[in-house]
């Protein structure tokens, strides 16, 4: 990377967290390139250079926020993802440990982004980013456990809004708990096992 492109990457990375900080306070809808510019301490042409508008200036911070995100997982995200109606039913499981633990790490070490998504859903477009995970990982293994199409949409809303009530919760409480116990009490509420969580 050339000094050009490091300095246009430090600028990007800087309105990417003035946006996420803007949204922890307001709805996307009240937020102005001016707010965003002097959050970030750059000026309104800089912003222009990057971006037409500060819906282009989402897209980027969400898609920055999902790079961070799969850094947190060990496997490649072609790893994590593939392969669904070839493995074992008991591998297709995801409501684990292996990926319970990154997923609650990242959202410890990324408060901001997760506060400011739960405030402002539509603004960062939260409910967009769960559609490739609904469509290739979860109605899959769903039908592999030969759960009925026209079901499956309840399933999925269960699991998706049941462990993000639980991280809200946590957010909540400046996730104080520790990421291990949070994921037992996910994994406790999803996959009971007959009165055998341990606190």
């Amino acid at each position: 990377m050339n000094k050009s492109e490091s300095k246009y990457f430090n600028t990007a990375l800087r309105l990417d967290e003035a946006l996420i900080e803007l949204l922890e306070e307001k709805d996307l809808e009240y937020i102005t390139v001016k707010e965003i510019c002097q959050r970030a301490g750059v000026n309104r042409s800089t912003f222009y250079l990057h971006y037409e508008t500060v819906a282009d200036l989402v897209n980027e911070t969400a898609e920055m926020v999902n790079r961070r995100f799969l850094s947190y997982f060990p496997q490649q995200k072609e790893e994590l993802f593939r392969g669904v109606d070839s493995r074992e039913p008991e591998d297709l499981i995801l409501v684990t440990r292996e990926y319970l633990l990154p997923f609650l790490r990242f959202i410890r070490d990324n408060k901001k982004v997760y506060r400011a998504a739960f405030q402002n859903p539509g603004g960062m477009r939260t409910e967009a980013r769960y559609e490739g995970l609904k469509q290739y990982i979860l109605h899959p293994i769903l039908a592999r456990f030969a759960i009925p199409e026209a079901h499956q949409p309840y399933y999925i809303t269960y699991y998706v809004e049941g462990i993000m009530a639980i991280v809200k919760e946590w957010l909540r409480k400046d996730c104080s708990d520790e990421v291990e116990t949070v994921a037992r009490i996910i994994e406790a509420c999803v996959r009971p096992k007959g009165g055998d969580y341990e606190a």
